[in-house]
């Protein structure tokens, strides 16, 4: 029998600069490797079959470090300040939440209530607004029902579904010994650095690990559920126990929502803590499936931030905290990742199958992906290329900034939901 190599070769798909796909094949040691696919040598075929089953396995992250910053494509936008045009006396809390209305040209956002977290000491305000074209406020509901709302989306019959991935348990005072959550429950942020608001995810509860088993804290009575509104604000659905739950229940930390054209619903959760993964339901909100744990391996999430579907039905996951959007079918399994479009806080694709690509956090914020500079990358998801950056005007933040989510309407104009810098912008065509 032929001795057992102690090097193989690895061959690893890679975005090029040039803007086309290539293939890297390199020759190393497959002890680097050994660790990370021990639990993966358990496929058929025997050792020989390793090397290529790992590759299959393994995420892109070859790719990942291969893949050039992407931060010089033009932008032919302009920033439309003060847009949305909220009622007097009121002002802007933190926002990620942002969609299209199903006329093409409305608006509608989740805000928290004025603060980053504001809406369970604001139970009066509505944080569901609608803008028409020209900024005003034409509708608003959802008053005393979030703690604090985070993702949005308008399904095709224009029914707004918003994610609220916060609870109301008891606060410790900040610094408290042995204080498991942060201030606003066990599913809130953690305190932010200087310069930003939200911009650090939180730490796990209790010192566990992340993608344990760590759910609400005890005395949490509201909040991880989703809801689907109809447009003039009555509640149709509520999907999730109040005040969350983990794996058999559901859910803790969601952070955004999609529905198929089949009537499907996926909810995607895991802000940091708890497990990181994706559910889904049928059209009547009975749960199907559920896949995905935290971890950087292929199928594996941390961060799952942000949903959108091409016109294919294939499945674009923000995959935030690993600096890539994993492409799925409606099934879970795995088509494609893709690295170009930066660390996606972020991910909308209007119906020409344009691709926008929120970044809130790169360079000077999160420190594991330096050289990107934060904005809002744009391309198409039949090439992958990116062909315009609209870059955050402040390189040298350090808390999250510029737009966490990202729309366009049927104009052509974007629209970045801002948590940093609470604010609503508008970017139109120069």
């Amino acid at each position: 029998m032929r001795a057992r190599s102690s090097r193989t070769w690895r061959r690893s798909r890679i975005w090029r600069p040039s803007g086309a796909w290539g293939l890297v094949r390199t020759w190393g040691p497959a002890s680097a490797y050994a660790k990370a696919s021990a639990d993966r040598r358990s496929f058929s075929g025997g050792w020989l079959a390793g090397p290529l089953v790992l590759v299959a396995a393994m995420r892109l992250v070859d790719a990942q470090s291969t893949v050039a910053p992407t931060n010089d494509a033009p932008n032919p936008y302009r920033t439309v300040e003060n847009w949305a045009q909220l009622p007097e006396g009121r002002k802007w809390g933190s926002l990620s939440a942002v969609d299209i209305d199903k006329d093409g040209k409305s608006i509608w956002v989740a805000e928290r209530c004025g603060g980053n977290s504001a809406c369970l000491d604001a139970p009066t305000v509505d944080p569901i607004l609608k803008f028409d074209s020209s900024g005003k406020l034409v509708k608003s509901f959802g008053a005393g029902l979030l703690v604090s709302p985070h993702g949005i989306y308008v399904d095709r019959d224009g029914n707004i579904w918003v994610t609220d991935y916060q609870d109301n348990a008891p606060r410790p005072a900040r610094g408290a010994r042995g204080a498991a959550p942060a201030a606003g429950g066990a599913g809130a942020p953690a305190a932010p650095p200087a310069g930003g608001a939200g911009a650090a995810p939180p730490a796990p509860a209790q010192g566990a690990a992340r993608g344990a088993a760590v759910g609400p804290a005890a005395g949490s009575t509201k909040g991880h559920q989703v809801f689907k509104f109809s447009p003039e604000g009555k509640l149709l659905m509520t999907l999730g126990e109040p005040g969350g739950g983990v794996d058999p229940k559901y859910f803790f930390q969601p952070n955004d929502v999609i529905v198929a054209r089949n009537g499907d619903i996926f909810v995607s959760q895991g802000h940091g803590q708890g497990k990181s993964e994706i559910l889904k339901f049928s059209k009547d909100g009975k749960l199907i499936k559920r896949w995905g744990q935290t971890g950087s391996g292929r199928g594996e999430f941390d961060q799952p931030h942000s949903l959108a579907f091409d016109s294919r039905g294939r499945l674009f996951v923000g995959d935030r905290n690993n600096n890539s959007i994993q492409i799925l079918d409606q099934d879970g399994n795995v088509l494609d990742e893709w690295a170009q479009f930066s660390r996606p806080s972020g991910v909308f694709i209007d119906k020409a199958d344009n691709l926008y690509v929120a970044d809130s956090e790169s360079g000077s914020v999160a420190r594991n992906h330096p050289g990107w500079k934060r904005g809002i990358r744009i391309g198409n998801v039949k090439d992958g290329k990116v062909v315009a950056f609209i870059p955050d005007p402040d390189e040298a933040a350090t808390g999250t900034s510029a737009a966490e989510g990202v729309a366009a309407d049927a104009q052509g104009n974007v629209y970045g939901a801002e948590v940093g810098p609470r604010t609503l912008k508008r970017y139109a065509k120069k």
